[in-house]
């Protein structure tokens, strides 16, 4: 490990531990000659190869030398964790600068109330100076214990007298250097053998993942190389056998500039990429812009400064590099975008879908760094009161502000020695392999796996077997899983979870994490007061099941609010209710949901950004629903509903159904008139019975939809984009808000004239019209029967009939008492058809009744069982109303039949009867004698001889 110290090197300067952070200048001569004879002898000569090669040690030199000592890191990575808290208990920098992003900085003292992982979050719902397209914006910084960064944090915030800076570009400037592009590709997807993802994948959702240390080739045939020639999968693995495991043994030195060195390879080696190279060098020249304004600020001595930053970035090149760095670099200014911040649970598995690690790699960092501890006995940084536990005293002292030790002399250049000593071969823990494989096959067992011992051995000895293959003598974790798949999958997965899933819960698990009550947004805090009698623990992951008895518990109301408002607001499946529903006018007395806050903690958060309490939320969504841009009628209709429901209506409702009025007025399309027409009568009927009066605005509601609808109806029944269904919907609001919309000044006029000018061409609408005719008065029904007569005597009509009868059925919405004439329609196809006719065409009537008639099919259903009889005996003598002959002759005209004799005797017997009668058909005149005197009423008498008849049965009866 150590190379021979080079001659005149001056000692390093008291705390630099010989890192170079002081007046040290160390020389890199021996790497260099190496370097220079192998360019020579690989490239047969100096060129290209020897240019990289020098200039990857000149920027290790470059590095090495800066007076603010340069820490550079990977991403959860064990060995980087573990020299961080070296580091930091040996040097006790007063400030330490941290590449994260500088307006995260006041969320990382609430990161003592989480338990880890979790992620700092920087979220924008509306957005000013980007795109409407790219709402919501949000990035997110996770957070786990076997980090570098988190060291760090832990470090500067409970020692006293330290300070934190983030130095690295706000989250404003992400989107507006990096636009909607990631930076990450998966390795692997993190999903189960079934394909669907892990619920703890989605838990950072669409955010744009910022990190320290994003030390992965950008170079492809490189990393291609690497991955060949390691006999490794994927770069999670050759990261862990290649560098992870030998740093985890390397001293402060020989970290450093291993790290330098393989962020100038892979810097180096990059594609030219202008845009991403861009972005690179302005978030340098951006992160020492902020360290030495801040250096200046307060005149800091940067030899008590540690700069925490990713491998890739600590070996730049940019003119601004160093405390005594150049450039004329400006900081953009921000966009008007207004960020809210907060904490939101993170994974294992949401940190490998965010930065495309390979599948179970960051849980196996979790467990090298617990072994990483107990193998050297460091103590790591954690925060006061994270997780709920208190610091333990030992920890505490640990923590406690040290005078920093002169070191003695080392030999600065630490890469030689490192580069040349061999891998170092770990001996095989039998006992180790052993466990696991017992362990494995138990899990399997547990995952409904046929495994057995014998499964076990073979995974054992197939462990040794593959790290031998790959030039290893310990088997990894990595060979383990690839044994256990071989022995165990077998060709089925019977379970949910596949093995290469089992052995990545085995080795330390999905480790998810939970932001604390007292980091809650207070919308947050308020959802869990507000629900805290329920008597559940809703923080935790999982289902829990909530009974709510309303009759014996009153207080519940209360949380029944929440819950439904909850449903309206969160996602599928946070509160599902399983009894009760919240319709207008209908509240439930019992209820019972199954809840699941815990387990969507972060859209509760984002919620949270939003507003103080869930009713403020719900009413602005329901404003910005309401007059969005695409906001239609009955999007408007439904949030008047909503607002009705969970926020007792009053001024909200009546503001957004007044604007109702206006979103009607400029739509010249049918396309919302079902859902119009579905919205607007449960509107009117919870008015009718809830509010002594209608609503200003239900009337002017009323009267526009009928004059607009009544315009838009003959083009309705041409235009070819318009569905039969969309016309039947105008239909049935002209007919149904008929009577409302006379009495408040509308005229039927209006409505028969536009009856009148429609021309329907296809069978469908042809039959929507004349049902509508029916309505009106302009055709009876014996007409209708007769054209539905003549459509089936025609040949060439006949294939058309079934959608004939779509016409009808639909016209059932707005004229429901034809369903008598489309039962007899339906029954006289059946009837009259011949078999090679009907055959045919029947699975085109039922794909036809079935597509049109869904909701429709009750009303049809409740009209045959009254038409036919109940019983099968009595089917034999069953004829049909429609085809019963006629009792008896109609009377002549001038005469009155035996019915109407009995019905005129009552009728005369008490004339105040027919007076009444009289008087509203607008007959005026005196009575007299039946005969030749007849009065006014024996003449009407007379004259409709079915009315004489229908009385007389009547009065008869009675």
């Amino acid at each position: 490990m150590s190379g021979s110290p080079t001659t005149g090197s001056p000692s390093p300067t008291p705390g630099s531990s010989g890192s170079g952070s002081g007046s040290g200048e160390p020389s890199f001569a021996a790497l260099r000659g190496q370097l220079q004879e192998a360019a020579a002898a690989f490239a047969d000569g100096p060129g290209a190869l020897e240019g990289i090669l020098l200039g990857m040690v000149d920027d290790v030199d470059r590095a090495v030398r800066e007076p603010l000592e340069i820490f550079p890191v990977c991403h959860h990575s064990p060995a980087s964790a573990l020299a961080m808290a070296r580091r930091l208990r040996e040097k006790q920098p007063r400030v330490v600068y941290l590449e994260l992003c500088e307006d995260m900085a006041p969320l990382l003292t609430e990161l003592r109330n989480c338990r880890l992982p979790v992620a700092v979050q920087a979220f924008a719902s509306d957005v000013d100076g980007f795109p409407a397209e790219w709402a919501p914006l949000s990035v997110v910084a996770p957070v786990t214990e076997a980090s570098a960064e988190y060291q760090a944090i832990a470090y500067a915030l409970d020692t006293p007298g330290v300070e934190l800076v983030l130095v690295d570009r706000s989250s404003d400037h992400v989107f507006q250097w990096d636009g909607r592009h990631g930076e990450h590709s998966p390795e692997e997807p993190s999903a189960p053998a079934d394909g669907a993802p892990e619920p703890e994948a989605a838990l950072h959702g669409e955010a744009v993942g910022v990190e320290i240390g994003d030390l992965r080739p950008r170079f492809a045939e490189l990393e291609e190389h690497l991955l060949r020639h390691g006999k490794v999968r994927h770069w999670s693995e050759w990261w862990h056998q290649y560098v992870e495991v030998p740093l985890g043994s390397s001293d402060h030195d020989a970290y450093r500039q291993v790290m330098f060195l393989v962020g100038s390879l892979f810097r180096r080696l990059a594609p030219g990429d202008r845009d991403r190279v861009r972005v690179d060098e302005d978030r340098e020249r951006y992160m020492w812009t902020r360290m030495r304004e801040h250096l200046a600020a307060t005149g800091a001595d940067p030899e008590d400064c540690l700069y925490v930053c990713g491998a890739f970035h600590a070996a730049s090149r940019v003119e601004e590099f160093g405390v005594a760095g150049g450039g004329s670099y400006v900081i953009p200014p921000r966009s008007a975008t207004t960020w809210q911040h907060g904490l939101i649970p993170s994974s294992h598995t949401a940190i490998e879908a965010q930065f495309g690690l390979a599948s179970g790699s960051v849980s196996i960092a979790a467990t090298q760094w617990a072994k990483n501890l107990r193998r050297t006995r460091v103590r790591p940084y954690r925060l006061d009161g994270q997780g709920g536990t208190k610091k333990s005293r030992a920890a505490a002292k640990a923590a406690a502000p040290a005078v920093p030790t002169a070191a003695t002399e080392t030999a600065p250049d630490r890469l030689t020695g490192f580069l040349r000593q061999p891998p170092v071969l770990d001996t095989l823990d039998e006992a180790e392999l052993l466990g696991w494989s017992v362990e494995i096959v138990r899990a399997a067992r547990r995952g409904g796996y046929p495994a057995s011992t014998a499964d076990a051995i073979a995974v054992f000895e197939t462990s040794i077997l593959l790290a031998g293959v790959r030039d290893r003598a310990k088997p990894t974790p990595y060979d383990f899983q690839d044994a256990a798949i071989t022995c165990i999958e077998k060709d089925a997965v019977p379970g949910r979870r596949d093995v290469r899933r089992l052995v990545e819960i085995m080795m330390g698990g999905d480790r998810v994490g939970r932001v604390g009550y007292d980091a809650l947004p207070p919308l947050a805090r308020d959802v869990h007061d507000r629900l805290a009698p329920l008597g559940l623990k809703l923080q935790q992951r999982g289902v829990r099941r909530a009974l709510l008895d309303m009759d014996a518990h009153p207080e519940l109301r209360a949380c029944s609010d929440v819950l439904w408002m909850l449903r309206r607001l969160m996602p599928h499946g946070t509160a599902r209710p399983i009894m009760g529903e919240r319709k207008l006018g209908e509240r439930s007395i019992q209820e019972s949901w199954d809840l699941a806050l815990g387990t969507h903690e972060r859209s509760l958060i984002e919620l949270g950004y939003e507003g103080v309490s869930i009713e403020q939320v719900l009413e602005q969504r329901l404003r910005r629903e309401a007059y969005g841009p695409r906001a239609t009628t009955a999007g408007v209709l439904a949030a008047v509903e909503d607002a009705t429901l969970y926020l007792r209506g009053g001024r909200l409702a009546d503001e957004l159904g007044a604007h109702a009025l206006v979103v009607l007025a400029g739509e010249r399309t049918v396309d919302g008139a079902p859902e119009v027409l579905r919205r607007m009568r449960g509107l009117l009927a919870y008015y009718r019975t809830a509010e002594p009066v209608l609503p200003p605005w239900v009337e002017s509601f009323v009267k526009a939809g009928y004059a607009h609808y009544c315009t838009l109806l003959p083009m309705a029944f041409t235009d070819e984009d318009a569905t039969v269904g969309q016309v039947a919907a105008m239909l049935g609001f002209l007919f149904g808000m008929e009577s409302l919309a006379l009495s408040l000044g509308c005229d039927r006029a209006q409505l028969e004239l536009a009856v009148a000018q429609s021309r329907p061409t296809d069978p469908e609408r042809t039959a929507l019209l004349w049902a509508a005719r029916v309505q009106l008065g302009a055709l009876s029904r014996g007409e209708l029967r007769e054209r539905c007569a003549q459509l089936l005597a025609n040949p060439m009509a006949v294939p058309a009939y079934p959608r004939y009868l779509s016409g009808f059925v639909h016209a059932l919405v707005p004229v429901p008492g034809l369903a008598d004439v489309v039962v007899e329609a339906v029954s006289n196809a059946f009837g009259r058809l011949p078999d090679r006719v009907l055959l045919p065409w029947l699975p085109t009537l039922i794909t036809t009744l079935r597509s049109g008639a869904a909701d429709l099919a009750p009303l049809l259903t409740r009209e045959a069982g009254r038409l036919f009889p109940a019983r099968l005996a009595a089917l034999d003598t069953w004829v049909p109303p429609w085809r019963a002959e006629p009792s008896a002759t109609p009377p002549a005209a001038g005469a009155v039949g035996v019915g109407a004799d009995r019905g005129a005797a009552l009728l005369f017997a008490h004339p105040a009867t027919l007076d009444a009668v009289a008087g509203l058909l607008g007959c005026d005149g005196p009575w007299a004698g039946l005969g030749s005197e007849a009065s006014d009423g024996a003449e009407l008498v007379r004259r409709h001889p079915d009315t004489a008849d229908a009385w007389g049965s009547l009065l008869a009866e009675g």
